[in-house]
């Protein structure tokens, strides 16, 4: 089968529920297909800034090649530091691109018959209905990637479940521990309540073993982020002792040293520098002490490395 002989009137069926939309925690309730727009500022169209090779993840994501990554735009949260912020911010002029789904397919295949086998879905916790057309349009057209959840964290128990069989590995920030932070930070309530609650759901439906397949790729499981901000060294490791106590110490964790100061950092949230060695360590050192043991650490040279440019449509992490 070709792109041209799906039916796309069938397909499309899954953005319905935009009509009326609470797939997040905001549970907005507004109509995508109107004027009148949420929290996250998103229609329901297929708002994608890009879809590109990227070998900046962890090594089982990335693996030797790469992954194909679908970026969407805007975000249900409005992190004060987001390294994504040119197409995250729900009101910059990038947050209404658009792309007809036959343009999302031809990109994604031309990746994927590059021998790239993996395929992850950057933000998409407001996009829910449409990653799923994408999903079952691959599948009609006889393509069966691995599917990736890349997550902040920020998502609904029971949108979770119905992706049960759907997704293949979840991959969601942790971002806070402390209350006080995401309201701070990202401009949300509750964020500790509502990740550990979706990581909850997550642990139940992948366990805490990360399954890898010949080529070293991940093929199941459940893989926590956690970015070490600057000054909230605390916040790090209760968020760490909430995995280690609350789940399990065997989950694979990435824990990460690559936070910079972006250009929407205002020094009066505190972020203005980057991390220190010490804090990073710090942070480190309770990673171990609290048992945990699977994952992966960054070097302080990360900070440096770690600055996608989405200008660059095509290669926005070179």
């Amino acid at each position: 089968m070709n792109i041209g002989d799906l039916d796309f009137e069938q397909l499309m069926q899954p953005l319905k529920e935009l009509g009326k939309c609470c797939l997040c925690p905001h549970n907005c309730g507004v109509n995508r297909f109107s004027d009148k727009l949420g929290f996250c500022k998103s229609r329901a169209d297929f708002n994608i800034s890009s879809v590109c090779i990227h070998r900046g993840e962890e090594p089982p994501i990335s693996g030797s090649k790469g992954i194909c990554n679908v970026f969407f735009t805007n975000c249900n949260m409005q992190c004060v530091y987001c390294q994504n912020y040119q197409i995250s911010e729900n009101r910059s002029e990038r947050s209404m691109e658009s792309r007809s789904l036959n343009m999302v397919l031809t990109e994604i295949i031309e990746i994927l018959e590059q021998g790239i086998n993996i395929l992850g879905f950057v933000s998409p916790g407001h996009f829910i209905p449409q990653m799923k057309v994408i999903i079952t349009a691959l599948h009609e057209l006889d393509y069966h990637p691995t599917i990736v959840y890349n997550s902040n964290g920020f998502d609904k128990v029971g949108e979770l479940k119905k992706m049960e069989g759907i997704v293949d590995v979840f991959l969601p920030d942790m971002k806070y521990a402390h209350e006080s932070l995401g309201q701070k930070f990202s401009g949300v309530k509750n964020y500790p309540q509502i990740s550990q609650a979706a990581i909850r759901e997550m642990y139940r439906q992948k366990g805490s073993i990360l399954h890898l397949n010949e080529e070293g790729y991940a093929w199941r499981g459940l893989i926590i982020r956690h970015l070490v901000l600057p000054g909230q060294g605390q916040n790090s490791k209760d968020v760490l002792r909430w995995i280690a106590e609350e789940l399990s110490p065997n989950i694979s964790i990435s824990l990460m040293s690559q936070y910079y100061p972006t250009a929407r950092v205002c020094n009066e949230f505190d972020l203005g520098r980057t991390l220190k060695a010490k804090e990073y360590n710090d942070v480190v050192d309770c990673f171990y002490e609290l048992g945990l043991h699977k994952g992966w650490v960054q070097s302080m040279e990360s900070q440096d490395n770690y600055r996608p440019d989405f200008d660059n449509e095509v290669h926005p992490f070179e």
